[in-house]
């Protein structure tokens, strides 16, 4: 890494400057609670970016060569890996790293705007950049330091006028956080009042009452607590009250994460993400500085947690997320996820999340159908259509909830009317989960919509993908299976009104990597009053 340390002087650094009386310096330096990934910090000293399945090589580092169109190029012009740096060295051997990038940042992007200049860029930058300031203001060298400080002011008087032109939800939250951060942190830029004003309105506009991403997507609910956790750090730097409305966004959002949180600390894989890194969750959750107990009952967020002495369901209980808010939605609705303590037994397939860059791309719209669900599929059709250019189409518009609780179990129904139009069916699945943690029920119900019959003859399957290492072995019958695994006691499967086979299914890791497993499939056909099937898993002891 000798090469990075050669920081280019002169030239376009010195354009850089803006007016010689323009001095500015941080008045306040906000806290990361969060601990980063050391090995990805230990990998990054030896020049080696890690962003998922991707690598980049940074010996003699050009930022030209690496537009942020790639997820691991834009990790890399982000700065969010300042995190992991620090957590695998100190600032003494960190910061000539660390400066040297941003020094290299400033020669190809800091002269004028260009796409590293994108608002959810440039506010996940200033947020990482105000945090790890020790690891890239320690130089004495004097046009670097006011090359970075002026290029900041000009990145957060980009955010003013721009952060609105983000995508709402999630990019746009983050571009109007950075303001917030430079805001109250660096020496001369416009009062907080209009940036907290923009940052509300982003969360308004992203947000569901209930705490959740109106992209119900659960990695990017992650993130959003993370940028709500610097946030908050950025405040008691700066010595400011935070708004209490800023805090319980900042709540809520933490309550709904820790309601899509399975029993082995990672998060369940819904609307195209994977279950993340458990030690990573732990430590944002952690380090965030809020506290929150995980929301059981979402209505706009959309997801159900029912819970019981370590057995844990996710249960997609709501429509499809709009296009506007995520590009790839799933058709997923009224799928469910099971755990056992730390094992996985029922997953969706999952998905790349923001790293789509990791699988190819007919992979990633596979894994967005309702097949790739732990749901039921009616005439081999999506719930919600797919569209052949990315975003959903028509289905499900209506889901009709019920949810109650007594001394033995945890009870909820949901429907939906995405085959309605179609054939005639409404599709219903009822749940429910005994206080012993021990038994799952469950039924899915097709009957008809309104007055009129639905269509005879429709094959439908109820598909439940098992996580990689869980094993089933058929019953004699065909109506069940056992399920092993290394790290749970063994469950038992059964259905009543259908039959069951088992086919190969696929998983994508935190990694974003397919990795191979299996599915049971509970077949039948329609007739003109509809399908009952009931189910059961049960835990052997």
């Amino acid at each position: 890494m000798a090469s990075l340390g050669r920081l280019a002087r002169g030239g376009p650094l010195e354009r850089l400057l803006g007016q010689r009386n323009n001095a500015l310096r941080l008045t306040a330096i906000p806290r990361d609670h969060v601990e980063g990934d050391r090995r990805l910090g230990e990998a990054f000293l030896t020049g080696t970016l890690v962003h998922g399945a991707e690598r980049l090589d940074l010996h003699d580092l050009d930022f030209s060569n690496f537009p942020p169109k790639s997820p691991a190029a834009r990790h890399l012009h982000s700065f969010a890996w300042l995190r992991d740096l620090a957590a695998a060295t100190g600032r003494e051997q960190g910061s000539p790293l660390g400066e040297a990038i941003a020094g290299r940042w400033l020669v190809v992007h800091g002269a004028k705007p260009d796409e590293a200049w994108a608002p959810e860029l440039w506010g996940e930058r200033l947020l990482f950049w105000t945090a790890y300031a020790p690891y890239i203001l320690s130089t004495r060298e004097t046009a670097y330091r006011s090359a970075l400080l002026n290029t900041m002011a000009r990145g957060a008087r980009s955010l003013a006028k721009n952060a609105d032109k983000a995508r709402p939800g999630l990019d746009r939250i983050t571009a109007w956080a950075g303001l917030v951060v430079t805001s109250l942190c660096l020496e001369g830029m416009p009062r907080v009042a209009r940036a907290e004003s923009g940052l509300m309105r982003a969360l308004a506009q992203g947000q569901f009452d209930d705490g959740g991403l109106m992209s119900r997507s659960p990695s990017e609910q992650l993130l959003l607590v993370d940028r709500l956790g610097l946030v908050r750090a950025a405040y008691f730097a700066a010595k400011q009250t935070l708004p209490n409305a800023l805090e319980d966004a900042a709540s809520a959002a933490l309550a709904a994460l820790h309601g899509v949180t399975m029993g082995d600390g990672a998060l369940a894989s819904w609307q195209g993400g994977n279950a993340g890194s458990a030690p990573r969750i732990a430590a944002i959750t952690e380090g965030c500085g809020l506290r929150a107990r995980p929301l059981r009952q979402a209505r706009g967020w959309g997801y159900q947690r029912l819970s019981a002495l370590g057995t844990v369901v996710s249960f997609d209980a709501a429509p499809p997320p709009l296009a506007t808010m995520i590009e790839t939605g799933c058709a997923s609705t009224l799928a469910i996820e099971l755990s056992d303590g730390s094992q996985r037994l029922v997953v969706s397939c999952g998905g790349p999340g923001r790293a789509k860059a990791s699988l190819p791309n007919e992979l990633v719209e596979g894994l967005r159908s309702s097949a790739a669900h732990s749901t039921l599929i009616l005439d081999d059709m999506n719930s919600t259509a797919i569209q052949p250019d990315g975003p959903l189409g028509k289905g499900v518009n209506d889901v009709i909830l019920d949810r109650s609780e007594d001394q033995d179990a945890s009870m909820v129904s949901a429907s939906h009317d995405g085959y309605a139009r179609r054939t005639g069916f409404v599709h219903e699945r009822a749940l429910t989960l005994g206080n012993d943690g021990k038994e799952l029920a469950g039924e899915d119900r097709l009957t008809p919509k309104g007055r009129r019959k639905g269509k005879a003859g429709l094959p439908f399957a109820l598909r439940f993908h098992l996580a990689p290492g869980v094993e089933p072995t058929p019953t004699a019958d065909g109506m069940g299976a056992i399920l092993r695994s290394d790290t749970a006691p063994p469950w038992n499967f059964r259905c009543r009104g259908a039959r069951l086979r088992i086919e190969q299914s696929l998983h994508v890791s935190a990694r974003g990597e397919p990795l191979q497993t299996q599915q049971l499939v509970v077949t039948g056909e329609t007739q003109r009053d509809g399908a009952d099937v009931s189910w059961t898993f049960r835990r052997s002891s």
